[in-house]
Protein backbone atom coordinates (compact mmCIF):
# COMPACT_ATOMS: atom_id res chain seq x y z
CA UNK A 1 0.00 0.00 0.00
CA UNK A 2 1.09 3.53 -0.56
CA UNK A 3 2.03 5.80 1.96
CA UNK A 4 -0.34 8.70 3.20
CA UNK A 5 0.15 12.45 3.65
CA UNK A 6 -2.24 14.77 5.20
CA UNK A 7 -2.26 18.79 4.70
CA UNK A 8 -3.04 21.56 7.00
CA UNK A 9 -2.87 25.09 6.14
CA UNK A 10 -2.62 28.11 8.29
CA UNK A 11 -2.82 31.84 6.56
CA UNK A 12 -3.62 32.96 3.40
CA UNK A 13 -4.63 32.02 -0.29
CA UNK A 14 -0.80 31.90 -1.23
CA UNK A 15 -0.31 29.15 1.10
CA UNK A 16 -3.31 26.97 0.18
CA UNK A 17 -1.51 26.94 -3.57
CA UNK A 18 1.27 26.44 -2.28
CA UNK A 19 -0.27 23.16 -0.48
CA UNK A 20 -1.73 22.11 -3.04
CA UNK A 21 1.37 22.18 -5.24
CA UNK A 22 3.06 20.03 -2.70
CA UNK A 23 0.32 17.81 -2.36
CA UNK A 24 1.07 17.06 -6.32
CA UNK A 25 4.48 16.78 -5.40
CA UNK A 26 3.38 13.74 -3.13
CA UNK A 27 1.47 12.47 -5.41
CA UNK A 28 3.97 12.36 -7.80
CA UNK A 29 5.95 10.53 -5.59
CA UNK A 30 3.61 7.28 -4.75
CA UNK A 31 1.47 8.90 -2.09
CA UNK A 32 -2.25 9.00 -1.31
CA UNK A 33 -3.49 12.17 0.24
CA UNK A 34 -6.14 11.64 3.27
CA UNK A 35 -8.02 13.98 5.06
CA UNK A 36 -6.15 15.53 8.23
CA UNK A 37 -8.50 13.83 10.72
CA UNK A 38 -7.31 10.60 9.76
CA UNK A 39 -4.94 8.17 10.18
CA UNK A 40 -1.62 9.07 7.83
CA UNK A 41 2.26 8.43 7.78
CA UNK A 42 3.18 11.85 7.24
CA UNK A 43 1.48 15.47 8.12
CA UNK A 44 2.52 18.62 6.53
CA UNK A 45 1.32 21.70 8.30
CA UNK A 46 1.97 24.52 6.30
CA UNK A 47 2.27 27.91 8.83
CA UNK A 48 1.62 31.72 8.79
CA UNK A 49 3.36 34.51 10.65
CA UNK A 50 0.83 36.85 9.37
CA UNK A 51 -1.80 35.76 11.99
CA UNK A 52 -1.93 35.85 16.30
CA UNK A 53 -0.67 33.21 17.84
CA UNK A 54 1.38 31.22 15.08
CA UNK A 55 3.16 29.11 17.84
CA UNK A 56 -0.23 27.93 20.00
CA UNK A 57 -2.09 27.35 16.33
CA UNK A 58 0.93 25.37 15.08
CA UNK A 59 1.41 23.56 18.29
CA UNK A 60 -2.48 23.07 18.59
CA UNK A 61 -2.62 21.42 14.85
CA UNK A 62 0.70 19.13 15.37
CA UNK A 63 -1.42 17.75 18.66
CA UNK A 64 -3.72 17.23 16.88
CA UNK A 65 -2.27 15.19 13.98
CA UNK A 66 -0.46 12.79 16.42
CA UNK A 67 -3.88 12.19 18.18
CA UNK A 68 -5.05 10.63 15.00
CA UNK A 69 -1.56 8.79 14.16
CA UNK A 70 0.89 9.01 17.10
CA UNK A 71 4.31 7.75 15.09
CA UNK A 72 3.24 10.23 11.83
CA UNK A 73 6.19 11.84 10.75
CA UNK A 74 5.49 15.90 11.42
CA UNK A 75 6.42 18.39 8.98
CA UNK A 76 6.17 22.22 9.59
CA UNK A 77 6.81 24.91 6.50
CA UNK A 78 5.50 27.93 5.80
CA UNK A 79 6.57 31.88 6.84
CA UNK A 80 6.44 30.73 10.80
CA UNK A 81 8.97 27.88 9.92
CA UNK A 82 10.97 30.69 7.95
CA UNK A 83 10.84 32.70 10.57
CA UNK A 84 11.33 30.47 13.48
CA UNK A 85 12.70 27.28 12.56
CA UNK A 86 13.86 27.03 16.57
CA UNK A 87 11.11 27.57 18.24
CA UNK A 88 9.36 25.49 15.99
CA UNK A 89 11.85 22.78 16.05
CA UNK A 90 11.13 21.85 20.09
CA UNK A 91 7.17 21.23 19.38
CA UNK A 92 7.06 17.79 20.54
CA UNK A 93 6.50 15.64 17.59
CA UNK A 94 7.54 17.79 14.82
CA UNK A 95 10.45 16.03 13.36
CA UNK A 96 11.48 18.69 10.09
CA UNK A 97 11.10 21.91 9.56
CA UNK A 98 11.96 23.49 5.75
CA UNK A 99 12.20 26.91 5.40
CA UNK A 100 11.08 29.42 2.25
CA UNK A 101 14.00 27.79 0.14
CA UNK A 102 13.59 24.02 1.04
CA UNK A 103 9.48 23.32 1.79
CA UNK A 104 9.35 22.36 -2.29
CA UNK A 105 12.00 20.16 -2.39
CA UNK A 106 10.41 18.46 0.88
CA UNK A 107 10.32 15.06 -1.06
CA UNK A 108 14.02 15.31 -1.22
CA UNK A 109 13.87 15.46 2.49
CA UNK A 110 11.09 13.35 3.93
CA UNK A 111 12.31 10.29 2.11
CA UNK A 112 13.26 8.33 5.63
CA UNK A 113 10.94 8.96 7.55
CA UNK A 114 12.63 7.27 10.46
CA UNK A 115 11.82 9.67 13.60
CA UNK A 116 14.78 11.22 15.23
CA UNK A 117 15.17 12.46 18.96
CA UNK A 118 15.54 15.73 17.73
CA UNK A 119 13.51 18.12 14.68
CA UNK A 120 15.87 18.43 11.59
CA UNK A 121 15.85 21.80 10.19
CA UNK A 122 16.49 23.02 6.70
CA UNK A 123 16.21 26.82 6.67
CA UNK A 124 18.75 29.08 4.79
CA UNK A 125 19.22 32.55 5.34
CA UNK A 126 16.15 34.43 3.39
CA UNK A 127 18.55 36.36 0.86
CA UNK A 128 19.22 33.26 -0.51
CA UNK A 129 15.18 32.66 -1.60
CA UNK A 130 15.27 33.98 -4.62
CA UNK A 131 13.52 31.84 -7.15
CA UNK A 132 9.89 31.65 -7.97
CA UNK A 133 7.97 28.51 -7.80
CA UNK A 134 4.74 28.10 -9.36
CA UNK A 135 1.95 27.42 -7.44
CA UNK A 136 -2.10 26.57 -7.73
CA UNK A 137 -4.82 25.18 -5.94
CA UNK A 138 -6.57 22.69 -7.18
CA UNK A 139 -9.67 20.21 -5.59
CA UNK A 140 -12.23 22.51 -5.23
CA UNK A 141 -12.98 22.57 -8.87
CA UNK A 142 -15.24 25.69 -8.82
CA UNK A 143 -12.34 27.53 -7.98
CA UNK A 144 -8.22 27.82 -8.12
CA UNK A 145 -5.77 30.28 -6.72
CA UNK A 146 -3.09 30.49 -9.16
CA UNK A 147 0.17 32.23 -7.49
CA UNK A 148 1.54 34.35 -9.71
CA UNK A 149 3.95 36.71 -7.76
CA UNK A 150 6.01 35.81 -4.37
CA UNK A 151 7.91 37.87 -2.07
CA UNK A 152 7.67 41.43 -1.05
CA UNK A 153 10.36 44.55 -1.76
CA UNK A 154 8.17 46.99 0.78
CA UNK A 155 9.06 47.60 3.75
CA UNK A 156 5.78 48.61 5.94
CA UNK A 157 6.84 49.01 9.59
CA UNK A 158 4.81 46.39 10.59
CA UNK A 159 5.03 43.32 8.71
CA UNK A 160 7.14 40.29 8.54
CA UNK A 161 6.19 38.83 4.68
CA UNK A 162 9.25 40.25 3.36
CA UNK A 163 11.70 38.68 5.95
CA UNK A 164 9.72 35.18 5.79
CA UNK A 165 9.53 34.98 2.14
CA UNK A 166 12.03 37.06 0.50
CA UNK A 167 12.24 39.83 -2.58
CA UNK A 168 9.77 40.29 -4.89
CA UNK A 169 9.70 37.88 -8.05
CA UNK A 170 7.42 36.46 -9.95
CA UNK A 171 6.24 33.86 -12.68
CA UNK A 172 6.96 34.42 -16.85
CA UNK A 173 3.80 35.47 -18.56
CA UNK A 174 4.04 32.24 -21.03
CA UNK A 175 4.73 29.68 -17.99
CA UNK A 176 1.30 31.68 -15.92
CA UNK A 177 -0.98 31.57 -19.46
CA UNK A 178 0.19 28.00 -19.33
CA UNK A 179 -0.70 27.23 -16.06
CA UNK A 180 -4.37 29.06 -16.99
CA UNK A 181 -5.12 27.17 -19.95
CA UNK A 182 -4.32 23.70 -17.63
CA UNK A 183 -6.38 24.70 -15.26
CA UNK A 184 -9.41 25.72 -17.74
CA UNK A 185 -8.73 22.14 -18.98
CA UNK A 186 -9.64 20.42 -15.25
CA UNK A 187 -13.10 21.93 -15.64
CA UNK A 188 -12.29 25.21 -13.02
CA UNK A 189 -14.53 27.88 -13.46
CA UNK A 190 -12.99 30.66 -11.74
CA UNK A 191 -9.23 31.65 -11.07
CA UNK A 192 -7.77 33.71 -8.44
CA UNK A 193 -4.85 35.37 -8.91
CA UNK A 194 -2.20 35.61 -5.82
CA UNK A 195 0.77 36.22 -4.54
CA UNK A 196 2.04 38.29 -1.78
CA UNK A 197 2.08 41.99 -3.36
CA UNK A 198 0.54 40.77 -7.25
CA UNK A 199 0.50 44.88 -8.26
CA UNK A 200 4.76 44.41 -8.65
CA UNK A 201 4.00 41.74 -10.65
CA UNK A 202 7.21 41.50 -13.39
CA UNK A 203 10.17 41.33 -11.81
CA UNK A 204 12.42 38.28 -12.77
CA UNK A 205 16.02 37.81 -12.09
CA UNK A 206 16.20 40.98 -10.06
CA UNK A 207 14.75 43.19 -13.29
CA UNK A 208 11.39 44.14 -13.71
CA UNK A 209 10.73 42.96 -17.25
CA UNK A 210 6.61 42.84 -17.08
CA UNK A 211 3.73 45.13 -15.39
CA UNK A 212 1.39 42.83 -13.89
CA UNK A 213 -1.34 44.90 -16.96
CA UNK A 214 0.62 42.74 -19.35
CA UNK A 215 -0.56 40.00 -17.23
CA UNK A 216 -3.89 40.81 -16.94
CA UNK A 217 -4.20 41.63 -20.53
CA UNK A 218 -3.03 38.33 -21.65
CA UNK A 219 -4.64 36.15 -18.87
CA UNK A 220 -7.78 37.16 -20.49
CA UNK A 221 -7.14 35.90 -23.60
CA UNK A 222 -7.25 32.00 -22.00
CA UNK A 223 -10.06 30.31 -23.24
CA UNK A 224 -12.14 28.18 -21.23
CA UNK A 225 -11.60 30.41 -17.98
CA UNK A 226 -15.40 31.81 -17.38
CA UNK A 227 -14.02 34.11 -14.53
CA UNK A 228 -10.41 35.56 -12.99
CA UNK A 229 -10.40 37.83 -9.88
CA UNK A 230 -7.80 39.56 -8.42
CA UNK A 231 -6.83 39.23 -4.88
CA UNK A 232 -5.86 41.78 -2.79
CA UNK A 233 -3.63 44.61 -4.13
CA UNK A 234 -1.80 47.75 -3.39
CA UNK A 235 -4.13 51.07 -3.64
CA UNK A 236 -0.78 52.89 -5.49
CA UNK A 237 0.20 49.80 -7.79
CA UNK A 238 -3.90 49.44 -8.87
CA UNK A 239 -3.76 51.99 -11.79
CA UNK A 240 -6.53 53.37 -13.58
CA UNK A 241 -5.26 51.29 -16.80
CA UNK A 242 -5.77 48.22 -14.86
CA UNK A 243 -9.04 49.32 -13.57
CA UNK A 244 -10.58 50.59 -16.94
CA UNK A 245 -9.13 47.09 -18.59
CA UNK A 246 -11.31 45.38 -15.86
CA UNK A 247 -14.24 47.43 -16.86
CA UNK A 248 -14.82 46.14 -20.03
CA UNK A 249 -12.98 42.58 -19.70
CA UNK A 250 -15.58 39.16 -20.39
CA UNK A 251 -13.24 37.52 -17.65
CA UNK A 252 -11.74 39.73 -14.70
CA UNK A 253 -14.58 40.11 -12.54
CA UNK A 254 -15.52 43.56 -10.93
CA UNK A 255 -14.11 42.77 -7.34
CA UNK A 256 -11.15 44.39 -5.56
CA UNK A 257 -9.78 44.25 -2.45
CA UNK A 258 -7.34 47.11 -1.30
CA UNK A 259 -5.41 47.06 1.71
CA UNK A 260 -5.98 50.50 3.06
CA UNK A 261 -4.39 49.56 6.95
CA UNK A 262 -5.43 53.24 8.05
CA UNK A 263 -7.35 56.24 6.78
CA UNK A 264 -5.63 58.58 9.02
CA UNK A 265 -2.13 59.94 6.96
CA UNK A 266 0.01 60.24 9.65
CA UNK A 267 -0.24 56.99 10.62
CA UNK A 268 0.03 55.70 6.81
CA UNK A 269 3.20 57.13 7.00
CA UNK A 270 4.46 55.92 10.25
CA UNK A 271 3.12 52.63 8.52
CA UNK A 272 5.18 53.57 5.62
CA UNK A 273 2.72 52.74 3.41
CA UNK A 274 3.41 53.87 0.16
CA UNK A 275 0.22 56.29 -0.77
CA UNK A 276 -2.12 58.49 1.79
CA UNK A 277 -5.96 58.58 2.00
CA UNK A 278 -6.21 60.75 -0.72
CA UNK A 279 -4.66 58.33 -3.27
CA UNK A 280 -7.63 55.85 -1.97
CA UNK A 281 -10.61 57.32 -1.98
CA UNK A 282 -9.31 58.43 -5.78
CA UNK A 283 -8.98 54.83 -6.55
CA UNK A 284 -12.33 53.38 -5.17
CA UNK A 285 -13.99 56.61 -7.22
CA UNK A 286 -12.73 55.86 -10.06
CA UNK A 287 -13.94 52.11 -9.75
CA UNK A 288 -17.03 53.18 -8.78
CA UNK A 289 -17.52 55.22 -11.85
CA UNK A 290 -16.32 52.93 -14.09
CA UNK A 291 -18.59 49.87 -12.33
CA UNK A 292 -21.04 50.98 -10.36
CA UNK A 293 -21.53 47.20 -9.00
CA UNK A 294 -18.21 46.64 -7.62
CA UNK A 295 -17.41 45.01 -4.69
CA UNK A 296 -14.44 46.41 -3.38
CA UNK A 297 -13.23 45.03 -0.13
CA UNK A 298 -10.59 46.83 2.60
CA UNK A 299 -7.60 45.77 5.15
CA UNK A 300 -7.44 48.01 7.90
CA UNK A 301 -5.93 47.44 10.96
CA UNK A 302 -6.62 49.20 14.39
CA UNK A 303 -4.05 49.58 17.21
CA UNK A 304 -0.48 50.60 15.61
CA UNK A 305 1.80 51.91 17.59
CA UNK A 306 0.41 56.05 18.49
CA UNK A 307 -3.12 55.67 16.96
CA UNK A 308 -4.49 58.08 18.88
CA UNK A 309 -8.61 57.98 19.44
CA UNK A 310 -8.53 60.90 17.56
CA UNK A 311 -6.31 58.55 14.49
CA UNK A 312 -9.03 55.91 15.03
CA UNK A 313 -11.90 58.03 14.46
CA UNK A 314 -10.54 60.08 11.47
CA UNK A 315 -9.98 56.03 10.09
CA UNK A 316 -14.01 55.21 11.56
CA UNK A 317 -14.82 58.45 9.23
CA UNK A 318 -12.92 57.94 6.20
CA UNK A 319 -14.41 54.57 5.79
CA UNK A 320 -17.84 55.29 6.92
CA UNK A 321 -18.18 57.45 4.31
CA UNK A 322 -15.87 55.51 1.00
CA UNK A 323 -18.39 53.48 -0.83
CA UNK A 324 -16.78 50.00 0.00
CA UNK A 325 -18.48 46.83 0.38
CA UNK A 326 -16.69 45.05 3.55
CA UNK A 327 -13.81 44.82 6.15
CA UNK A 328 -11.11 42.55 6.74
CA UNK A 329 -10.38 43.98 10.23
CA UNK A 330 -6.69 43.47 11.95
CA UNK A 331 -5.74 44.27 15.57
CA UNK A 332 -2.08 45.25 15.36
CA UNK A 333 0.50 42.84 17.51
CA UNK A 334 3.68 42.91 17.74
CA UNK A 335 6.01 41.19 15.67
CA UNK A 336 9.60 40.81 16.17
CA UNK A 337 12.46 41.93 14.47
CA UNK A 338 9.97 44.71 12.77
CA UNK A 339 10.42 48.59 13.51
CA UNK A 340 6.83 48.96 14.50
CA UNK A 341 7.25 46.67 17.75
CA UNK A 342 10.41 49.31 18.88
CA UNK A 343 7.54 52.52 18.51
CA UNK A 344 6.65 54.49 21.36
CA UNK A 345 2.88 54.82 21.83
CA UNK A 346 1.20 51.54 22.58
CA UNK A 347 -2.30 50.66 22.33
CA UNK A 348 -3.61 49.42 25.20
CA UNK A 349 -5.46 45.80 24.26
CA UNK A 350 -8.74 46.99 25.68
CA UNK A 351 -8.38 49.81 23.25
CA UNK A 352 -7.45 47.63 20.07
CA UNK A 353 -10.13 45.04 20.95
CA UNK A 354 -13.05 48.23 21.55
CA UNK A 355 -11.78 49.53 17.62
CA UNK A 356 -11.90 46.44 16.37
CA UNK A 357 -15.31 45.49 17.51
CA UNK A 358 -16.82 49.16 16.03
CA UNK A 359 -15.24 48.50 12.82
CA UNK A 360 -16.74 45.09 12.86
CA UNK A 361 -19.77 46.54 13.19
CA UNK A 362 -18.84 49.16 10.08
CA UNK A 363 -18.58 45.87 7.95
CA UNK A 364 -21.22 44.60 8.56
CA UNK A 365 -23.29 47.30 8.20
CA UNK A 366 -21.27 48.03 4.67
CA UNK A 367 -21.97 44.55 3.91
CA UNK A 368 -25.61 45.01 3.90
CA UNK A 369 -26.07 47.98 2.48
CA UNK A 370 -24.36 46.75 -0.61
CA UNK A 371 -26.06 43.88 -0.54
CA UNK A 372 -29.25 45.18 -0.47
CA UNK A 373 -27.95 47.53 -3.13
CA UNK A 374 -28.19 44.57 -5.48
CA UNK A 375 -31.54 43.41 -4.62
CA UNK A 376 -33.83 42.63 -7.37
CA UNK A 377 -30.70 43.19 -10.24
CA UNK A 378 -30.04 39.96 -12.31
CA UNK A 379 -26.31 38.39 -11.83
CA UNK A 380 -24.29 35.15 -12.64
CA UNK A 381 -23.23 32.82 -9.98
CA UNK A 382 -20.74 30.17 -9.55
CA UNK A 383 -22.04 27.49 -7.18
CA UNK A 384 -19.82 25.20 -4.84
CA UNK A 385 -20.36 21.89 -3.40
CA UNK A 386 -20.50 22.76 0.07
CA UNK A 387 -24.15 21.71 1.75
CA UNK A 388 -25.20 23.31 5.23
CA UNK A 389 -28.45 23.19 6.60
CA UNK A 390 -30.13 22.06 3.34
CA UNK A 391 -28.61 24.97 1.57
CA UNK A 392 -25.27 25.38 -0.72
CA UNK A 393 -24.06 28.38 -1.87
CA UNK A 394 -22.14 30.34 -4.47
CA UNK A 395 -20.60 33.69 -5.60
CA UNK A 396 -22.05 36.62 -8.26
CA UNK A 397 -19.49 38.06 -10.38
CA UNK A 398 -19.09 41.36 -7.97
CA UNK A 399 -18.80 38.56 -4.60
CA UNK A 400 -22.40 38.30 -3.43
CA UNK A 401 -22.88 35.56 -1.44
CA UNK A 402 -25.64 33.89 -2.28
CA UNK A 403 -27.94 30.53 -0.91
CA UNK A 404 -30.51 28.29 -2.46
CA UNK A 405 -31.44 25.09 -1.79
CA UNK A 406 -28.85 22.08 -2.02
CA UNK A 407 -29.35 20.57 -5.32
CA UNK A 408 -26.20 18.56 -7.25
CA UNK A 409 -27.02 19.92 -10.28
CA UNK A 410 -26.43 23.09 -9.92
CA UNK A 411 -22.18 22.49 -8.32
CA UNK A 412 -19.52 24.35 -10.10
CA UNK A 413 -22.61 25.98 -12.57
CA UNK A 414 -22.80 29.50 -13.11
CA UNK A 415 -26.26 30.01 -13.14
CA UNK A 416 -28.50 33.35 -14.02
CA UNK A 417 -30.30 34.58 -10.73
CA UNK A 418 -31.76 37.62 -9.73
CA UNK A 419 -31.35 38.65 -6.09
CA UNK A 420 -34.61 38.27 -4.06
CA UNK A 421 -34.09 39.17 -0.20
CA UNK A 422 -30.97 40.17 2.29
CA UNK A 423 -31.30 36.93 5.02
CA UNK A 424 -30.64 37.29 8.90
CA UNK A 425 -27.48 35.71 8.31
CA UNK A 426 -26.50 38.16 5.60
CA UNK A 427 -26.72 36.02 2.51
CA UNK A 428 -28.82 36.74 -0.60
CA UNK A 429 -31.50 34.44 -1.92
CA UNK A 430 -32.24 34.54 -5.32
CA UNK A 431 -34.73 32.76 -8.11
CA UNK A 432 -33.12 31.16 -10.95
CA UNK A 433 -34.12 32.68 -14.92
CA UNK A 434 -33.99 29.38 -16.72
CA UNK A 435 -35.10 31.72 -19.37
CA UNK A 436 -32.35 33.49 -19.68
CA UNK A 437 -29.41 30.49 -19.94
CA UNK A 438 -30.73 29.88 -23.74
CA UNK A 439 -28.47 33.71 -24.26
Amino acid sequence: MNKKVAFYTLGCKLNFSETSSIGRLFKDAGYDTTPFNSQADVYVINTCSVTDNADKKCRKVVKEALKHSPNAYITIVGCYAQLKPKEISEIPGVDMVLGAAEKFNIIEHINDLTKQEKAVVHNAPIAETQQFVSAFSIGDRTRTFLKVQDGCDYSCTFCTIPLARGASRSGSIPDLVQQAADIAASGVKEIVLTGVNIGDYGIRDGKRQDKFLDLVKALDEVQGIDRIRISSIEPNLLSNEIIEFVAQSQRFVPHFHMPLQSGNNKTLAAMRRRYKRELYAERVAKIKSLMPNCCIGVDVIVGFPGETREDFLDTYNFLNELDISYLHVFTYSERENTIAAQMEGAVPGSQRSDRSKMLHILSEKKRRAFYESQVNSIGDVLFEGDEKDGYMHGFSKNYVKVRTPYDPLLVNEIVPVRFTTVTDSGEMDMEELPELLAH
